[in-house]
């Protein structure tokens, strides 16, 4: 497999706090560093493919990729991408390796979409912040990967909900990053949208030889769409691999099956059980 991120007995959580914590089955373990969300974490993300990364609502995956930005620190375990252990880069270093895209609405105040992409310019530019030509080409080369080039002089609190997330993906384009890290794209687009923002992130990965990481709750898209699956089901076990092998294995199932809702591994789509 190619080069990308690899974690290999991660545990991701909360450190604990001077005060000590009780143990708590509704909040999980509390051993020496903290509350683990999840642990025993190992599976691989290569280069030049999507990795999506699925599971119930509240499962932990938000808290993983906040980790895995370095928004907070590693419970146990290693991350690393190329070879390089994330958890000891300075916060410099990995700005250049790693571009996050959140769920949290960012206040662009009076930005253009230009000046917003340019923002992810700053781990190159050094203490004073300036642009330089070159940095410029690369933001307009970075909107124009993501087909918002005709956005550049729009501002950025004027951009729909689609607009504004291609707006963010050329932030962290911007920064050349190595690997870049998706929670929710698609949350607040319609269909159409969603497929394009799927698909968008599935060509940049391999047209740029990027790892992207993207964790979402479209599960019948991404697996016609993902090179790789990272599934947590409701037990907090990770399973991975190539999207036929997580169907195929009955994981999806366990993971999203109910009572009034089924999961058809053949057509992969979900169905209602019973009666309408």
């Amino acid at each position: 497999m190619a080069p990308g991120l690899v974690l290999a007995d991660l545990a991701v959580g909360y450190r604990r706090r001077r005060r000590a914590l009780r143990p708590s089955s509704r909040t999980g373990q509390v051993g020496r560093s903290g509350r683990a969300v999840l642990a025993g974490l190992s599976a691989a993300a290569p280069r030049g493919q999507l990795t999506v990364l699925l599971g119930p609502n509240g499962i932990g995956k938000s808290t993983l990729l906040r980790t895995l930005a370095g928004l907070q620190p590693p419970l146990a375990g290693s991350m690393r991408l190329d070879g390089a252990d994330l958890n000891r880069l300075t916060g410099a270093a990995r700005a250049r390796l790693v571009g996050v895209v959140l769920t949290d609405r960012v206040q662009a105040g009076l930005l253009t979409a230009a000046d917003l992409v340019g923002l992810g310019r700053h781990p190159h530019t050094g203490p004073t912040g300036r642009l330089t030509a070159a940095d410029r080409a690369v933001v307009h080369w970075a909107l124009a990967a993501v087909g918002a080039d005709h956005l550049a002089t729009r501002a950025a609190d004027e951009l729909s909900d689609g607009e504004r997330q291609r707006v963010m993906m050329a932030r962290a384009l911007a920064q050349e990053p190595s690997i870049i890290l998706l929670d929710e794209p698609t949350a607040f687009l319609d269909a159409p949208s969603r497929v394009t923002i799927t698909a968008l992130l599935r060509r940049l990965a391999r047209e740029r030889d990027l790892t992207v990481v993207v964790s979402t709750h479209d599960l019948e898209l991404s697996l016609r769409v993902a090179d790789q699956v990272w599934l947590v089901d409701r037990t907090g076990t990770l399973h991975t691999g190539h999207p036929d092998e997580v169907v195929g294995s009955g994981a999806v199932n366990t993971s999203f099956d109910g009572d009034d809702l089924h999961f058809d591994p053949t057509t992969r789509t979900f169905e209602l059980r019973g009666p309408l």
